[in-house]
């Protein structure tokens, strides 16, 4: 039973949680105490195609003759539609330093990042940070597994140790067992019913219970990926004989150990979930966390089905939705995607016949790609509908502007390719398929390329495109910040409004060519505005709600402004990548002290902020004077002493460079 933590007076020793024996097996700097920064050794990185360009330049840039973790691996999973040379050329940069460096290359089809690192490199009790915000995904198998940004990912390649701050760990205790069509999804849209999108930062979810168990590890990863959702630095299960079973049937059972958190282990919070209490969910339009049974859910007429992404394409998913489908084809209203997660599953699909059931149901068989996750193909028609296993909904994320997109479970997706309605499967009136999972499955590794040491040579050339550049340079941060207030925005504004993916993401090598569409979906003179006024000396401000920077990891969202000239960003709250993001990049995050003067400044305002250098060194509060309206308000800016370096260096490069030249 898990124990939610006391207070803090004359206290027994008490047993570990999960989470603190795996950061204290890596602790490099720090101790294990709540809201203290801490550095750890990173076993494992990974990297995807949309972020990877640019944490290789970035490590490039470092001059590292090679990387110096346990494992590295770069996944082309995001921009593998060709529409123009740009992806290609990038695939092949990443090829060449791939080889260069010692990183394992998963090749375009081989599947999408997390799915498969789940199942060929994950192993319990190690460190692994990615630089895509779903890398969590591996705290299914009691991985300590933390998204990240690529600059943050190509340091840990340089074997610099990866800080965060101290979380607090809470316990989800699961009891009970899931019923027929209530699956894996119903219980994280659950957990984002209860916590949701806001104020998670810096904790850790941590699942144990009797239910746990019954969870296979693909339900797992369904939970811990979609855990990103509400903010958290992670989530993780404990490794037993589920995760065993599962390390088998991938043919690495020698990677297992066993792990779990002390019976006596205390947390700051214990939520209790029934599994045999949930039913059907989904998450309605605009927000992951807008969570409604599908009971309660309005009717709706659905347009569009998509299955797969990383949060549910696994064997154990899509083997259920073509075991529903098997005989029956596809309501004529709807048209139906599948996007395997892996060519693994994919294979074993085919090799079992479910495949070929999906087929004659009417899908339309995708890339094991990400894909219509982030708005790269699929989009829905105008105003349209769409049911989505994916893990986000946010407003434009599908690629169509007024389209509704609804999060849902497998099963609740089938059912909807059946009638064309959002519906709860249990009223179809059809038996609940009961999937028996290989205990062997077929594993073909031919499209990784894995380097050896005759490819490890300085000599090896690396190939560049015309559109991938030098990661953009910037000044250390001025003594005065004197500008304009060149955006102000609401709350939970995402990574997407910041700098959108889709058919954008193809100049995330070239940063003056893609920082042209920051906030475009917001203000499309933004960038415009900004421009002008960094060539004019000034200096962009950017003013924000709470939990600015939700969603995806994507730096771009920082180093885009960046390059435009934005010194600060005021907000109301950060969420916790974007916020290191900011930092890595040179950009103040201000908290309003007084929230109520989020409300009292204006796009256009000309706003001064003096000794800044000298308030972030000593830690006091900013003041921000507003010269249009003639008032002043106070921020706070909490840094560590190695975040306030790292800011007045400009940067995290910046500050390497130094560090470098000055020994």
């Amino acid at each position: 039973m898990m124990q939610k933590r006391k207070g803090i007076e004359k206290e027994a020793p008490m047993g570990k949680t999960l989470t603190e024996k795996i950061i204290e097996s890596h602790l490099v700097s720090g101790s294990f105490a709540p809201g203290a920064e801490i550095g750890i050794q990173i076993d494992q990185t990974l990297t995807q195609d949309a972020t990877g360009t640019m944490a290789y330049l970035q490590f490039e840039s470092m001059g590292i003759p090679e990387v110096k973790t346990e494992l590295s691996v770069s996944y082309i999973d995001h921009n593998t539609i060709q529409t123009g040379f740009e992806n290609a050329d990038d695939h092949r940069y990443l090829q060449d330093v791939a080889r260069r460096y010692g990183i394992i290359l998963s090749r375009a089809g081989n599947g999408i990042c997390h799915q498969v690192h789940l199942e060929r490199f994950g192993r319990p009790g190690r460190t692994l940070i990615g630089s895509d915000s779903h890398t969590p995904m591996g705290g299914a198998l009691a991985m300590m597994a933390i998204g990240a940004g690529g600059l943050d990912v190509a340091l840990a390649m340089a074997g610099e140790p990866f800080y965060l701050t101290v979380p607090r760990v809470v316990g989800i205790n699961l009891a009970g067992k899931l019923r027929p069509w209530v699956s894996a999804k119903d219980v994280i849209l659950k957990v984002l019913q209860i916590f949701t999108t806001k104020g998670n930062v810096d904790c850790v979810f941590e699942y144990g219970g009797a239910g746990t168990a019954t969870l296979t590890v693909p339900e797992r990863a369904t939970i811990a990926n979609m855990g990103a959702e509400c903010g958290v630095t992670t989530s993780v299960f404990p490794s037993d004989a589920m995760t065993r079973r599962f390390l088998r049937a991938q043919r690495r059972e020698e990677d297992w150990c066993e792990l779990s958190a002390d019976r006596d282990a205390r947390y700051e919070r214990v939520v209790q979930i029934d599994l045999g209490r949930l039913e059907p969910m989904t998450a309605m339009p605009h927000s992951p966390d807008h969570v409604a049974t599908v009971r309660e859910a309005d009717p709706v007429e659905v347009q569009q089905v998509c299955i797969g992404s990383c949060t549910n394409s696994s064997y154990k998913d899509l083997a259920t939705v073509a075991a529903i489908l098997r005989g029956r084809v596809a309501h004529p209203s709807v048209s139906f995607i599948v996007s395997p997660g892996s060519r693994q599953v994919l294979m074993n699909l085919a090799r079992d016949g479910y495949l070929a059931d999906l087929l004659a149901s009417g899908a339309r068989l995708m890339e094991n790609a990400c894909g219509f996750c982030i708005g790269s193909s699929q989009s829905p028609p105008s105003g349209g509908i769409s049911l989505r296993t994916s893990n986000r909904n946010f407003y434009g994320r599908s690629g169509t502007q007024d389209a509704g997109v609804y999060l849902v479970s497998p099963e609740v997706a089938a059912a909807a390719v059946l009638t064309g309605k959002l519906r709860d499967p249990r009223t179809l009136g059809l038996p609940y398929p009961r999937i028996k999972m290989p205990a062997h499955l077929h594993i073909d590794d031919s499209l990784f390329i894995k380097p050896d040491e005759a490819t490890l040579l300085p000599t090896e050339e690396i190939r560049r495109g015309p559109n991938i550049g030098a990661p953009p340079h910037n000044d250390s941060l001025p003594e005065r910040i004197s500008g304009e207030v060149t955006i102000r925005v609401g709350d939970k504004v995402t990574t997407d409004h910041i700098i959108p993916a889709g058919e954008r993401m193809k100049y995330r090598s070239n940063i003056p060519i893609y920082a042209e569409f920051v906030f475009e979906h917001l203000d499309k003179q933004f960038a415009l505005r900004a421009k002008q006024i960094r060539d004019e000396g000034r200096h962009n401000i950017i003013v924000a709600g709470l939990s600015y920077g939700q969603g995806s990891s994507r730096e771009h969202a920082a180093i885009c402004p960046m390059y435009l000239g934005v010194k600060a960003v005021i907000a109301l709250s950060f969420e916790r990548i974007h916020a290191a993001n900011l930092i890595n990049f040179g950009i103040l995050p201000l908290v309003f002290q007084d929230g109520n003067d989020y409300s009292r400044i204006d796009r256009g305002d000309w706003v001064v902020i003096d000794a800044v250098v000298s308030h972030i060194r000593t830690g006091k509060p900013i003041t921000v004077k507003n010269i249009t309206k003639g008032t002043a308000f106070i921020t706070t800016c909490e840094l560590t002493e190695r975040q306030k370096d790292m800011v007045i260096a400009g940067g995290a490069l910046n500050l390497r460079r130094f560090s470098d030249s000055a020994s």
